[in-house]
């Protein structure tokens, strides 16, 4: 994704997704999706992809569906965060979703999928996320 294609959600820039090359398609209401073309680079010596990608994508998910939830907040910050691998993510697209069940004034528990172009679910992880407020109209967060 060109680096002057801001992707955001409630006005916040994501940049490690841009670089990363995956998308933000949906974040309100408390639910998002992401999307992600595999490239070879994102592949481990399997051919498959890495599991450090599969967990970037589950945490960029249920991050952006909690942050949708308080739009006027910066962001959260992910406190805790488990994941279990399926099967192998082989397809060259694969779909994170996330969905905040839970919150309160300072927390968010959420949970998240990645399914691949089948619909076949490869990963899932359930997290906890920190609002986190601005402290200043810099936007530093704190």
């Amino acid at each position: 994704m060109p680096a002057d294609t801001p992707q955001t959600v409630t006005g916040v820039s994501i940049p490690f997704l841009e670089w990363l090359g995956a998308r933000l398609v949906k974040a309100e209401g408390g639910v998002s999706e992401v999307r992600m073309a595999i490239l070879p680079e994102h592949r481990n010596s399997w051919q498959v992809c890495h599991g450090g990608v599969l967990m970037t994508l589950l945490d960029a998910a249920m991050a952006t569906a909690a942050r949708s939830l308080h739009p006027e907040l910066r962001g959260s910050a992910t406190v805790d965060m488990t994941t279990s691998f399926v099967r192998p993510g082989q397809s060259d697209t694969l779909f994170a979703t996330g969905k905040c069940y839970h919150r309160s004034t300072t927390m968010a528990f959420c949970e998240g999928e990645v399914r691949d172009e089948a619909g076949e679910l490869v990963a899932r992880s359930s997290g906890t996320f920190k609002y986190i407020k601005k402290r200043s109209e810099q936007g530093v967060d704190g």
